[in-house]
């Protein structure tokens, strides 16, 4: 038996967000993306998160950064609360030591050239 995938799609990660990470499929939806992106967080997959981030935002975010954000946390669960054209509403549970917090966010995608990016997010309280 294959493990589930981090983005609590209901599928096997070798089904579902590995082959974006291996670079063997591209994401055919903002959704998939973000799930991807998800599970790039859990797996420590920075250059993934890069990649896929908007070449014209890239420069917003340090790689060194990133890695922190991704490491100094256990992801927990990811749900998605609305998907639509290229906006996914999402929450990201996570945990830092025992404390446990919600990432909740509106993020806004960009195809170029067949290809699918993360463009930007703005937050919920």
């Amino acid at each position: 038996m294959t493990d589930p995938c981090f983005c609590c799609s209901n599928l096997s990660y070798d089904h579902c967000c590995q082959p974006y990470h291996l670079g063997t499929a591209k994401p055919a939806t903002p959704e998939i993306l973000m799930r991807s992106r998800y599970s790039a967080y859990a797996l420590h997959l920075i250059d993934y998160l890069i990649q896929t981030t908007h070449p014209n935002k890239r420069h917003l975010y340090k790689k060194n950064e990133i890695e922190n954000w991704a490491t100094s946390n256990h992801w927990v669960k990811l749900e998605i609360c609305k998907a639509k054209k290229d906006k996914v509403e999402f929450k990201a549970y996570y945990q830092q030591g025992i404390q446990a917090y919600m990432h909740h966010e509106n993020s806004t995608f960009k195809k170029e050239q067949g290809v699918w990016y993360y463009l930007e997010g703005s937050y919920f309280d």
